[in-house]
């Protein structure tokens, strides 16, 4: 069911920009193409609120349909929701100015609609990137809605649509811990595959990684900064994920096992491969293995290593084995011993997975007994 639709049902009037595409597709069918004089009208007074505060422009009074209560109207502060709704319309007005079809269009989120502006190709995809990772990096509501005035426009010159009920909700959640959530759903619907995408069905970033490109060291940064945080809420991680997620799942910006595995796989390569000029993926290099590996090297510290490794197979879920990992990876990257992490990412999905009970005691056993034994390769 459609929000227009629900919110029809409960008795309420439909959003602005549902309105108004009712309107172009109820006028489309009579035969007459565009908007209504009410709608036209409306619309000029939107653009009129763009350098305004909320609730002080009275052309867009009759645009909102988050109501103020008594209480807010004599209170200083309006409501999130009111204050979202504001800066929704005046991007509905400026985007709906440059484009003849609506410029609403249910389900398609922001990273949706950057997603098929970067497959226009009408801009580099580094230059959508950055659009896109500029507004999300917004420090506040207002900062993001300006990022959003100057991104509006290269949507609506290349006929995009994007669903501002959606977006208001982004909105009203932006300076609350709900942004996490809506970071994560736009990075995950800009990066879905498409069928006109070069990288549809790329290996993981650890797995293309050639030492010596000159973007190298900006790259890994983006992968250190991930360190600690939630996964796909790190835009400048964005570019380097390769989950494959259904088009549900992305909008919702759902936390699933294998984009927490990948995040957290790529903030270990980013800090094992920093200031490394070999690749420190390594197919075959368990953490056993490259303990063993370690310990050669080093000579010496057997037991504190043992102790450090040990501390690693005992841990209980996912989050405490990544944490172990990022001290271990930085004992590995001094000595310039590489790891498996296609290996460490399939661990790092299943470690704590109840559907898959046995998993975790698998790469335990295995892991140690790579430990113990001596390792065919001495290479890292």
């Amino acid at each position: 069911m459609s929000t227009a639709t629900a919110r029809a049902r409960s008795g309420l009037r439909p959003y602005f920009w549902e309105e108004a595409a009712d309107d172009w597709r109820a006028r489309a069918q009579e035969g007459h193409p565009g908007f209504s004089e009410h709608i036209t009208r409306k619309l000029r007074g939107l653009r009129d609120g763009i350098s305004s505060e909320p609730g002080t422009v009275p052309a867009m009074r009759d645009a909102h349909r988050v109501r103020l209560t008594d209480a807010a109207r004599d209170s200083d502060r309006l409501s999130d929701l009111y204050i979202a709704e504001h800066a929704a319309l005046t991007l509905f007005g400026r985007h709906q100015q440059t484009v003849a079809d609506p410029a609403h269009r249910p389900k398609a989120g922001l990273g949706t609609a950057c997603r098929n502006l970067r497959c226009t190709k009408a801009f580099s995809q580094s230059a959508v990137e950055q659009r896109l990772i500029a507004a999300a990096t917004a420090q506040d509501l207002r900062e993001l809605v300006q990022h959003l005035h100057r991104l509006v426009p290269l949507l609506g010159q290349a006929g995009i649509a994007m669903d501002y009920t959606r977006l208001m909700y982004d909105f009203a959640a932006w300076e609350h811990p709900g942004r996490e959530r809506v970071l994560r759903s736009w990075g995950l619907q800009y990066i879905e595959p498409s069928p006109v995408d070069d990288n549809a069905d790329a290996a993981p970033y650890w797995a293309g990684f050639v030492p010596g490109r000159a973007e190298n060291g900006a790259q890994l940064a983006a992968l250190r900064s991930g360190t600690g945080r939630e996964p796909g809420a790190v835009p400048a991680m964005w570019p380097h994920y390769r989950t494959r997620m259904s088009c549900e799942l992305r909008g919702k910006g759902a936390l699933t096992r294998d984009l927490i595995a990948e995040h957290a796989a790529l903030s270990l390569f980013g800090r094992h491969q920093q200031g490394r000029s070999c690749r420190m993926h390594v197919p075959g290099n368990s953490p056993g293995t490259a303990a063993r590996l370690l310990l050669a090297k080093n000579g010496s510290g057997e037991e504190a290593l043992e102790r450090r490794f040990g501390a690693l197979l005992t841990a209980i879920d996912t989050g405490e084995l990544t944490m172990h990992l990022r001290g271990f990876v930085t004992l590995l990257s001094r000595s310039e011993i590489g790891l498996d992490y296609d290996l460490l990412c399939t661990a790092l999905q299943v470690w704590d997975d109840p559907k898959r009970p046995n998993a975790q005691s698998r790469f335990r056993d295995r892991w140690d007994r790579d430990f113990r034994v001596e390792p065919k390769s001495k290479n890292s």
